[in-house]
């Protein structure tokens, strides 16, 4: 089952140019990485600075690998220097419903 994850982040907004960059870097290496489906990051209208990065990926354990990647690690920390609070890290799966009488 695919999982999506989820982080929230907020930073100066000055800083925000900088980060892209980095953002985009680390989109770039992970759509290189088994079991990555799709990814987005969307930047908050009401709220400049704060941004939502949201990637699918074939399953939980595959993201795990990719979020402990060294590589990954290094680039996420500089990402974390520009930020005013930790990120917010949160992961989803659909919903598993039974229908009655299926």
């Amino acid at each position: 089952m695919t999982v999506k994850i989820i982080i929230e982040r907020s930073m100066n907004p000055e800083k925000l140019e900088y980060a892209v960059d980095l953002l985009t870097n680390l989109r770039s290496m992970a759509m290189h990485r088994r079991g990555y489906i799709s990814g987005e990051t969307l930047f908050a209208i009401e709220h400049p600075g704060t941004h939502v990065v949201i990637s699918t990926w074939e399953s939980l354990s595959s993201w795990k690998d990719w979020e402990h990647n060294s590589e990954r690690l290094r680039i996420n920390h500089m990402i974390e220097a520009l930020l005013t609070s930790p990120s917010k890290y949160s992961a989803y799966e659909t919903a598993r419903y039974v229908a009655e009488g299926a």
